[in-house]
């Protein structure tokens, strides 16, 4: 299979939106602040959640 490789020309700007307040806005309508606030921000992973979870249930045992 071909790879596809774009010019920078060619390319476009990807939006993205997160939930602020119980609604969606997008992250570039945000102020400095917030900006930097979203940046802090981390993904919740499941995997390693439910590995935290069960190695407190196995403490508390």
């Amino acid at each position: 299979m071909e790879e596809i490789v774009l010019k920078d020309e060619e390319r476009q700007p990807c939006e993205v939106w997160t939930r602020v307040m119980g609604y969606f806005r997008p992250v570039s309508d945000f102020n400095l602040g917030k900006k930097s606030e979203y940046a802090e921000r981390k993904c919740f992973k499941e995997q390693i959640a439910k590995e935290k979870a069960e190695a407190l249930s196995v403490a508390a045992e």
